[in-house]
């Protein structure tokens, strides 16, 4: 496909905050495709690779200047200078763009979908001497043969940051309009919901539906070694609200101060993932030996919670102590022997070529007792008890926080699996119901002795609806003046968040800079207010970082309807 189609396309539908008016914009495009144009479905929501691929484009904001430089001839500092001012890279390349000022020996022909998925894909797998060189060679290429409209999405493409707010569910909705009018649009949403689920794979999921028969979506399977989305709890202030949601009895068990990690199995090979879908199989080595030691089984998909402990002391310690080891790539041995790893398994997915998604609680959590041999310090099943009696929750309750884990889960017994959603038949209660996950979305340098440090933060919520990031507060407090990380803290350091931030800064005003939102972080608050200062409409009243959450990605963080909810209680 000639992609100056793909890009108006895109312009289309970023030009309408509404929903519904995207999904009639990209049906009428999906109605017109073919098989062979199956990969554009991972370019619609800015990526090369499917979901489940854990490759990425992988560029530095600094590299694309380089690039973008080479192909307009205009300098790197004029580029800077309007990336600033504007906040939109893509914007910059299509102002450029438009005024070239000189040719490369680069022959000027029409870019193809093709052609752009060639290039890109080839960028992460290239290493050694002279990579950089060959990068800026495959960027520039394309982007001399790129129109302005192009060059704008081209370039947000590289950056990862598409801005038309294109998701899962918007693409969803326009398969079911573009190829299932003849059938009940509800139930034929819910299969293509399921299937992207199973597969995390969308060019997949759009061939079935060519097919325009909702039983072939039924086809596609979970895979073993196929990473998918997690299944998320909501939150309830009291065992007494948790048993009127989810009904007695039901299941209650340790919610671990760690981090989710799901276990595939295939044949002889044992793949770790986290709940973005990152494969961490070489951070953890010696969880892989404890699979294999102590679980049952030629395949499966286990869902698990990584919890770190003191060597000595065997006491729990908390998600910060041990939340380095998940992006560390060298001292892999030596760290695992610094910061052991317990794994507590909570739940089953698929085991031996069955799909476990549809069976009820209960049963998947019987199979995990019956394949898990319980190493404590090394693999356990998850801690649980199952009772209706609030008195005997109570106390299973307090023994959970005297084990210094977050409190406790509670879980409907007849609940089937479902990945990706944030569901009513799994809660979680914490002695505070006054926290949230939250993205770092601005920043402002501070003055004195924190000069050159970002020290005070804009914290925004997620707008499912309008699929953007609402301002709901700005924090400063929580985090250590120790220009140092050391290693085993607890506590984050404003250099440590200063050198996170940095590469993402999109805008600059005097002090204040706009970030890309990337960087999410665990915040407690007093109270939530309303008020006009932010996006959200709400404020939250003494926030605080208590941890950042390298585990979570973007669309983990707290909703404005979850925001509203808890102000309403």
């Amino acid at each position: 496909m000639i992609y100056s189609r793909l890009a108006q396309l895109y312009e289309s539908v970023g030009s309408t905050t509404k929903r519904l008016e995207k999904v009639a914009i990209l049906s009428k495009f999906l109605s017109d495709l073919s098989e062979k144009d199956r990969e554009i479905l991972y370019l619609l929501k800015g990526n090369v690779f499917p979901d489940y691929d854990d490759r990425k484009i992988g560029i530095s904001e600094q590299l694309v200047i380089k690039a973008l430089s080479k192909s307009t001839g205009e300098s790197k500092e004029k580029i800077v200078k309007e990336w600033k001012r504007i906040g939109d890279l893509g914007e910059v390349a299509q102002s450029l763009a438009k005024m070239k000022k000189q040719s490369t020996l680069l022959s000027t022909k029409n870019l193809t979908t093709e052609k752009i998925l060639d290039n890109l894909r080839k960028l992460p797998s290239m290493e050694g001497q002279g990579t950089i060189d060959k990068k800026i060679f495959l960027i520039t290429e394309l982007l001399v043969s790129a129109s302005p409209l192009e060059a704008k999405y081209l370039m947000r493409t590289l950056i990862g940051d598409l801005r038309i707010g294109i998701q899962d569910s918007t693409i969803r909705d326009s398969l079911v309009e573009s190829f299932f009018s003849h059938e009940d649009k509800k139930e034929v949403q819910k299969k293509i919901q399921e299937a992207i689920d199973k597969s995390n794979d969308l060019a997949e999921v759009f061939e079935k539906c060519l097919k325009k028969n909702s039983k072939e979506l039924e086809k596609i399977s979970l895979q073993p070694g196929k990473p998918i989305k997690v299944m998320l709890a909501q939150k309830v202030p009291t065992i007494r609200d948790g048993f009127e949601t989810v009904g007695k009895p039901c299941a209650i068990e340790y919610k671990y101060d760690g981090f989710r990690i799901i276990i595939h199995k295939k044949d002889d090979k044992i793949i770790l993932y986290t709940r973005r879908l990152e494969n961490v199989t070489k951070q953890f080595p010696e969880v892989v030996e404890y699979v294999k030691k102590y679980v049952k089984g030629k395949s499966f998909i286990l869902d698990s919670e990584a919890v770190g402990f003191d060597k000595k002391t065997k006491k729990y310690m908390p998600f910060q102590a041990i939340s380095q080891r998940i992006k560390r790539k060298y001292d892999i041995e030596k760290i695992s022997e610094e910061l052991p790893v317990e794994i507590n398994v909570f739940d089953i997915i698929y085991y031996d070529g069955k799909s476990f998604l549809n069976e009820p609680f209960h049963k998947r959590s019987e199979l995990v007792r019956k394949i898990v041999d319980d190493v404590p310090y090394k693999i356990i099943s998850a801690k649980q008890i199952i009772t209706g009696d609030l008195e005997e929750a109570e106390k299973f309750y307090k023994k959970a926080l005297a084990d210094n884990q977050e409190g406790v889960m509670m879980k409907n017994l007849n609940a089937i699996y479902q990945p990706g959603s944030r569901v009513g038949q799994m809660l979680k209660i914490k002695p505070s119901e006054k926290d949230f996950d939250l993205v770092i979305t601005g920043a402002e340098y501070g003055q004195g002795k924190r000069a050159g440090w970002m020290t005070s933060f804009i914290l925004s919520c997620y707008d499912e609806e309008s699929e953007k990031f609402l301002e709901i507060g700005k924090v400063g407090t929580g985090i250590s003046e120790k220009e140092e990380n050391v290693e085993g803290t607890e506590k984050t350091t404003f250099g440590e968040l200063t050198k996170l931030l940095k590469p993402l800064v999109i805008k600059e005003k005097g002090k204040n800079v706009s970030v890309k939102p990337k960087i999410v972080v665990a915040v407690t608050y007093q109270e939530i207010q309303k008020s006009p200062t932010y996006s959200s409409g709400y404020a939250l009243r003494f926030p605080r970082i208590t941890s950042l959450r390298p585990d979570r990605g973007i669309h983990d963080v707290a909703t404005i309807s979850e925001v509203k909810k808890d102000y309403n209680k």
